[in-house]
């Protein structure tokens, strides 16, 4: 189920279909929705960018701001951010989104992709929103402007984000594989492999320059230059 799903349903209505039910799946999602829910994720990201100072670009300042933020949780709530952050993690897993960080990137592979959307959820909730809604919007973000006039790649991009829940858990435990063993047992009778990602949409050549100016328009412009003709 995804967020979008959860945000639409009550904890009642969780509640119901998981009453009397075997369905671990529905169980597990219940439980990590009452530790916590989408806003208190982002209360989570929130407070780990104001004590990092909310600085464009300083990516090491907010992961290790975030593990601080995380550590000072319970085992069961990392767990719960763990759950939101790949649920709003694979709702960009997108085309169109890929496209954006093709040419913020300079180039983007599969596993350059995790970063990226690991670091628009690190802009926090607003440009998350405006990016997953539209992602040529990330063409306004001041980091975007300021590396495409640089001749910079990689903003935005953050690895380390996507580590964040298992350095706090190896912070509390002393075990670097707490947090893998934990969300084993967190996450049992489900499909671990299943990916939680969203309908990508519509495929397109990354490398046609004018398929590109068509789709994101403002995004081109700043890294491709003006549309011919």
């Amino acid at each position: 189920m995804a967020v979008e799903d959860l945000e639409a349903d009550t904890v009642m209505e969780l509640s119901r279909r998981a009453a009397g039910s075997k369905d671990l799946e529905c169980l597990n999602l219940l439980q990590g929705w009452l530790v916590m829910d989408i806003d208190g994720f982002w209360n989570v990201i929130e407070a780990a960018r104001n004590e990092s100072g909310g600085r464009h670009g300083d990516t090491d300042a907010f992961a290790e701001a975030l593990v601080n933020q995380l550590a000072g949780l319970s085992q069961e709530e990392i767990l719960a951010y763990q759950e939101r952050f790949d649920e709003v993690h694979g709702a960009v897993y997108r085309w169109d989104v890929w496209a954006a960080a093709y040419l913020i990137g300079g180039g983007c592979s599969d596993d350059s992709f995790m970063d990226f959307r690991a670091g628009l959820i690190a802009l926090g909730r607003d440009w998350y929103e405006l990016a997953a809604a539209e992602p040529d919007d990330l063409a306004e973000h001041p980091a975007v402007i300021e590396a495409a006039a640089r001749g910079f790649d990689y903003v935005i991009f953050d690895e380390a984000v996507n580590y964040a829940a298992s350095r706090a858990f190896e912070r509390l435990t002393g075990d670097a594989d707490a947090c893998h063993k934990e969300w084993k047992r967190h996450r049992a009778g489900q499909d671990l492999d299943t990916a939680l990602e969203s309908d990508m949409g519509e495929g397109f050549d990354f490398d046609d320059a004018d398929e590109m100016h068509r789709r994101l328009p403002r995004l081109a412009a700043l890294y491709l230059g003006a549309a011919a003709g």
